[in-house]
């Protein structure tokens, strides 16, 4: 599965918007909507952030195991 899939599934399991998933990573809403639909590529910074955030690893985000 697509990390961009991850994303957005994660978010809308714990009902977050975009903008406050953005203000997690220092982003605009714009900003982080172009990160779930593939038009900017996530920084590792970001990976990082998210991944403390949702309390999850970067292998399971990034697709290489599924927990």
């Amino acid at each position: 599965m697509d990390y961009r899939i991850r994303l957005k599934n994660l978010r809308e399991d714990r009902d977050l918007t975009q903008r406050e998933l953005g203000k997690i990573i220092n982003k605009s809403q714009q900003g982080y909507s172009h990160i779930e639909e593939g038009r900017a590529e996530l920084k590792i910074d970001d990976l990082k952030k998210l991944c403390k955030f949702y309390k999850v690893s970067a292998d399971y985000l990034i697709g290489l195991s599924d927990k």
